[in-house]
């Protein structure tokens, strides 16, 4: 068996690793840098390039999390906008294809800790219609939320407060 031998369960494992996403918690976004396991992750930690991150970052933190929140904001609207509509749907539906997509934003990034505050978020600021009992986001239709919409939830009692 030589090198060409692509079946070999060591072959299989290197390329699951290289082609999808992996754990996040060998994933440094100041780099946006995946590692594969704790080693890869405390070399990368000490290496060079990492340390120049970190001392841009530690200049101005709070404009990197706005910058990662905005960021992270943006492309869970633009999903939510293109692939669901005006049609009501779990927030959990959203942010897992959200995340499917290799070059996303990690939400521990943001200033938001949970997807249920990054919800709340997006309830307070009057951009989306929020179900906070259910965890439904109800896109908007035309640039605002669909507030008819809303008003049938609630006489339907399938809105929260």
């Amino acid at each position: 068996m030589g090198k060409s031998d692509f079946l070999t369960p060591k072959a299989i494992a290197n390329r699951i690793k290289s082609k999808g996403l992996q754990k996040l918690r060998w994933y440094c976004q100041m780099c946006q840098k995946q590692c594969r396991d704790e080693n890869g992750f405390k070399c990368h930690c000490m290496s060079e390039s990492h340390q120049r991150q970190l001392l841009l970052a530690s200049e101005n933190p709070q404009q990197f999390m706005d910058y990662f929140s905005e960021e992270f904001r943006n492309d869970f609207l633009e999903l939510l906008r293109r692939r669901f509509g005006t049609k009501r749907v779990h927030n959990n539906i959203v942010y897992n294809e959200y995340i499917s997509h290799r070059e996303h934003i990690h939400m521990n990034a943001t200033q938001w800790e949970t997807l249920t505050d990054f919800t709340k978020w997006l309830g307070r600021e009057g951009e989306h219609e929020t179900y906070l009992n259910s965890g439904h986001v109800v896109p908007w239709q035309g640039g605002k939320s669909c507030h008819g919409c809303y008003v049938n939830l609630c006489k339907k009692g399938w809105a929260g407060n």
